[in-house]
């Protein structure tokens, strides 16, 4: 999957419009960038702790030659202007099905065959850990890093929850705020490569890449994480949705 002239064209409008609000309402901070794969295709793996994340490490891939490519709520799709703007970059929708998540990974081969970054939230969500610290992850970017062999990019961020906050219905543009962006080396996962794709190896593949992206956030924040890492299924919390924190099977 080559990227076509009106995709490029549709990055370089958003850009001209989206940057300038940016760069304006936080300062950067960004490290880690010479460790951006150049010459092959590859899976970027950020942590997730608020809505407007994506468009922080859009920025920050864009800015660094990267035209960033999401997996992506299928509802957002649906949403004017929003969706518009998701169709005409090529970012992928997943929907909540098996079925709908393997048709996402195979477009997302297409992208990394071609040469292309795609970002893939280990989360699935934004974390449910009360202090925000990454949680426990979802297997699709361990499962395509194994399919294809694709390097694994963690990238950790802090500052754009401060303003705006998980869920929040606002931004809090005062005082200016800084968005700190870091990214890691490629995450080694070659004990796992050559092998059957099991479930196990799928966990212990998907944990390793959190593991490293924990040690990023770590870093930036200046704080040790939890020995534990948060799992709202063991907290019998729902994985999607805002009231998150209403057990399942219960009514709202």
């Amino acid at each position: 999957m080559k990227e076509p002239f009106s995709s490029r064209a549709t990055f370089a409008v958003l850009a001209t419009i989206l940057r300038p609000l940016m760069n304006a309402m936080m300062s950067k901070e960004w490290k880690g960038a010479e460790n951006l794969p150049r010459s092959t295709g590859f899976i970027v793996c950020p942590n997730h702790v608020t809505e407007i994340d994506p468009v922080v490490v859009g920025h920050f891939l864009y800015n660094n030659k990267v035209l960033p490519h999401f997996l992506a709520k299928a509802s957002l799709f649906k949403v004017p202007v929003v969706g518009a703007a998701l169709r005409a970059t090529l970012q992928v929708p997943v929907e909540r099905t098996t079925a709908g998540a393997n048709r996402s990974l195979d477009i997302a081969k297409e992208a990394i065959e071609a040469g292309g970054g795609i970002i893939i939230y280990p989360e699935g969500t934004l974390t449910r850990d009360p202090d925000m610290w990454p949680m426990k992850g979802r297997t699709g970017a361990a499962r395509l890093a194994l399919q294809t062999g694709a390097p694994v990019v963690p990238i950790a961020h802090w500052g754009a929850h401060e303003v705006f906050p998980r869920y929040a219905k606002r931004l809090y543009l005062f005082p200016r705020k800084t968005s700190r962006v870091l990214v890691g080396k490629p995450v080694d996962l070659s004990e796992f490569q050559g092998g059957p794709i099991t479930r196990s190896t799928l966990d212990a593949a998907t944990e390793r890449i959190m593991e490293d992206l924990t040690a990023l956030v770590a870093e930036l924040r200046g704080k040790t994480p939890p020995t534990e890492r948060w799992d709202p299924a063991a907290k019998k919390q729902k994985r999607t949705g805002r009231n998150f924190e209403t057990p399942q099977g219960e009514a709202q």
